[in-house]
C-alpha cells in the first residue's frame, strides 16, 4: 500500500465533511456557517489535486474519489441549503428545482472524467464548485429575490454547469474572452452592486457568468 495516497485523499474526504456540515447547518436554519463550509469545501478541493501531483500518486482512485466528494459538497449540500434558505416556500416544487441543481452538477462531473484528456485549455460548462460558490454567497448575503426569481437562477445555474459554455481555465488557450461580453457583464453587474451593495460577493460571481454566457452567445452569434 502507498501511504502517500492518504494524504490527498484525506483531503478529498475532507472536502466531503465540509459538505456534509454545510447540510446540517442548512437543516438547522444556520444560514451563516452553511455557506462557510461549502466555501471551505471549495479550498479543500483545490487542495487535493495538487498533493497528488506534488507526491506522485495521481491515479483514478483519487480522481474518482474526488468527483464524489465533488457530488455531494457542491451538488447536494447547495441544493439543500437553496431549498431550506428560499425554495421551501414552493413546497415540493421547490424541492424538484433545488434537486436539478444537484442533477447538473452530476453530469458536469461525469462528462468531465470521460473527456479529461481532450478538453484542454478551458471549462465545458462552469465548473461545480464555480457554481456553487455561487448559491453559498447568495445565501451569506441574505439575498431576498423573489422566491421564483432564486428558481431561476437555480435552474440556470444547473444548466450553465452542463453546457457547452467555454469557461476560460486561465491555464491553457480556450475560447478568448472578448471586449464587448465582457463590458456588457460588467454593466450588468455594476447595477447589481448599485442595487444590492452589500451582496458584493454574490454580484462578483454572478458577473463572472455572465461573462461566460454573454461570451459563449458572441462566439456563436458571430462565428468566432
Amino acid at each position: 500500500m502507498n501511504y502517500k495516497r492518504i494524504v490527498p485523499n484525506s483531503i478529498s474526504s475532507l472536502s466531503l465533511i465540509f459538505g456534509i456540515m454545510s447540510i446540517f447547518r442548512s437543516m438547522e436554519g444556520d444560514f451563516f456557517w452553511a455557506p462557510i463550509l461549502i466555501v471551505l469545501a471549495v479550498l479543500a478541493d483545490s487542495c487535493d489535486g495538487r498533493a497528488a501531483r506534488l507526491l506522485g500518486v495521481s491515479g483514478p482512485f483519487g480522481a474518482e474519489l474526488d468527483s464524489l466528494c465533488d457530488l455531494g459538497s457542491f451538488g447536494v449540500a447547495p441544493s439543500i441549503m437553496i431549498y431550506c434558505y428560499s425554495l421551501h416556500e414552493l413546497g415540493w416544487v421547490g424541492q424538484i428545482i433545488a434537486s436539478l441543481f444537484a442533477i447538473g452538477g452530476a453530469m458536469r462531473l461525469a462528462r468531465f472524467n470521460i473527456n479529461i484528456n481532450s478538453v484542454k485549455g478551458y471549462f465545458q460548462g462552469m465548473p461545480v464548485p464555480g457554481a456553487a460558490c455561487c448559491l453559498a454567497a447568495y445565501v451569506f448575503s441574505k439575498g431576498t429575490l423573489n422566491v421564483w426569481l432564486v428558481a431561476g437562477m437555480t435552474v440556470a445555474y444547473a444548466m450553465i454547469m452542463y453546457s457547452e459554455i467555454k469557461y476560460p481555465d486561465f491555464k491553457g488557450k480556450g475560447n478568448p474572452l472578448y471586449k464587448l461580453p465582457v463590458i456588457v457583464a460588467v454593466a450588468i453587474g455594476a447595477v447589481m452592486l448599485y442595487i444590492m451593495p452589500s451582496a458584493w460577493m454574490f454580484v462578483a460571481l454572478f458577473t463572472y457568468t455572465l461573462i461566460g454566457v454573454i461570451n459563449g452567445i458572441y462566439c456563436v452569434a458571430t462565428g468566432k
